[in-house]
């Protein structure tokens, strides 16, 4: 009888747990109020480069940045227009990337 008790108390404490980190999670999500939509900072993806350094592309409102991230520092690699923007700016001709280039 004491382990159905004990059994019954612990899924109960794990249900409340699962609960409360549910609603956290919910907290979180919600938008600020006066901002509708989604938020204006975003990390679209990161890859590991070293034990302690990683690459990072970020999306803030507009722009996607591409950020390098160490411990000491976070240093912007690059930025550009978020790809719905860039088709209404031309595409530059592949001539034209390769003279910019030298």
């Amino acid at each position: 009888m004491d382990a159905l008790r004990m059994m019954g108390s612990l899924v109960l404490v794990f249900g409340l747990l699962g609960a409360v980190l549910w609603g956290l999670k919910r907290l979180q999500l919600q938008s600020r109020p006066g901002q509708p939509g989604a938020r204006r900072l975003q990390v679209l993806e990161s890859h590991s480069v070293g034990p302690r350094q990683k690459i990072a592309l970020v999306r803030v409102g507009a722009h996607e940045v591409l950020v390098g991230v160490s411990p000491g520092q976070i240093t912007a690699l690059g930025q550009w227009p978020v790809e719905g923007d860039a088709q209404a700016l031309p595409a530059p001709s592949f001539i034209e990337e390769v003279r910019r280039a030298l």
